[in-house]
């Protein structure tokens, strides 16, 4: 379910409200009773609110290898070999 973000046409009281999607629009202000307008463009954000979201949603397969520490390793081979000499003749 989004969160729709309101703002009071008569107070400019703003808030957020977590509804369903089919919920029928807001139309009184909580605070003056006013009349609301829903503002464009929100409601449709992700919202990352939790502990581990990282670990869970990014977290490797059991079996999943590190090639990383392999292409190191070959690019300090490589920086690492000696230039060949050439003949001065």
């Amino acid at each position: 379910m989004p969160n729709y973000d309101y703002i009071c046409i008569d107070c400019s009281y703003e808030f957020e409200e977590f509804q369903k999607m089919t919920d029928p629009v807001l139309q009184e202000c909580p605070r003056c009773k006013g009349p609301l307008r829903r503002k464009i463009g929100t409601g449709a954000g992700l919202l990352f609110k939790g502990n581990g979201f990282y670990i869970t949603d990014y977290k490797k397969p059991a079996g999943a290898k590190d090639n990383s520490a392999k292409t190191t390793k070959t690019e300090e081979t490589q920086s690492k070999e000696k230039p060949k000499k050439t003949d001065k003749s």
